[in-house]
């Protein structure tokens, strides 16, 4: 008993390991690295709490701890991420390679623009989330709000874009800095915003229960078949799109 009520808590502690991992790689500026441990703690963070759920050991700490670990990986890393993105972005920026302690002359020198720290608002603004969801007891089969990871995938889909299908168009785009600024923006506000999104939570497999949620899943695998990494931000626009359109089918 002692063993299977510590499970949920250990996978949540894979998806903080994966963050910090991502954290690493983001400062690093690798970002391809950075979303691929992003993706790892997403795929924990969604089987922690399946895993609590079967055997049945929810527990307050375990709460906590997986809005902890979201701070790091679905909060810290796209905040970092897109801070990367608006330093390359902005003008007069070039790509800086900085190795060992020399990377200033002074502690007071700052080695980027500081109009870049924007960026860092996804970070703020999903912590801010993340401790709103904690005691908000209407969010049990639905979110109000766009969830963290969602804003997490949305984020670092860029730099897979950028590097797997680039062409002038999207490039142009994702490397604007006011796409990028107004972006940042957006995805804060939709992160705490009262809108009800619907859940991926299954409570049977009944279609007429889960027709959004079907229909939902086909459409991302559509889109993933179709337009590669360039479906994340589409299947994001689309689940936000969705549950506009059908408030009241997630309700019962």
């Amino acid at each position: 008993m002692t063993i299977k009520r510590h499970i949920p808590n250990l996978i949540t502690l894979l998806n903080l390991l994966c963050g910090t991992i991502a954290t690493i790689f983001a400062i690093q500026g690798n970002l391809i690295m950075a979303a691929v441990f992003v993706a790892g703690g997403i795929f924990f963070d969604f089987f922690d709490g399946l895993a609590a759920r079967s055997l049945k050991v929810s527990s307050e700490v375990g709460l906590q701890l997986d809005s902890l670990a979201d701070v790091v990986t679905s909060g810290v890393v796209p905040g970092i991420v897109m801070y990367q993105l608006l330093e390359n972005a902005l003008p007069g920026n070039a790509a800086v390679t900085k190795t060992g302690w020399e990377v200033s002359s002074g502690w007071w020198e700052w080695n980027f623009n500081t109009l870049a720290l924007i960026g860092l608002l996804i970070t703020l603004a999903s912590a801010y989330r993340l401790a709103k969801f904690n005691v908000d007891e209407r969010q049990t089969d639905s979110f109000i709000g766009v969830p963290t990871p969602a804003n997490a995938l949305l984020v670092l889909s860029f730099p897979l874009i950028l590097t797997y299908q680039p062409n002038s168009f999207i490039t142009g785009l994702i490397l604007n800095e006011w796409f990028l600024i107004v972006l940042t923006l957006v995805s804060c506000y939709l992160l705490n915003a009262e809108i009800k999104l619907f859940a991926l939570k299954f409570s049977n497999w009944s279609i007429g229960d889960n027709k959004l949620r079907y229909f939902f899943l086909l459409l991302c695998l559509v889109f993933v078949l179709v337009f590669q990494f360039v479906a994340i931000p589409l299947i994001i626009v689309s689940y936000v799109i969705l549950s506009f359109l059908f408030p009241k089918k997630e309700e019962a």
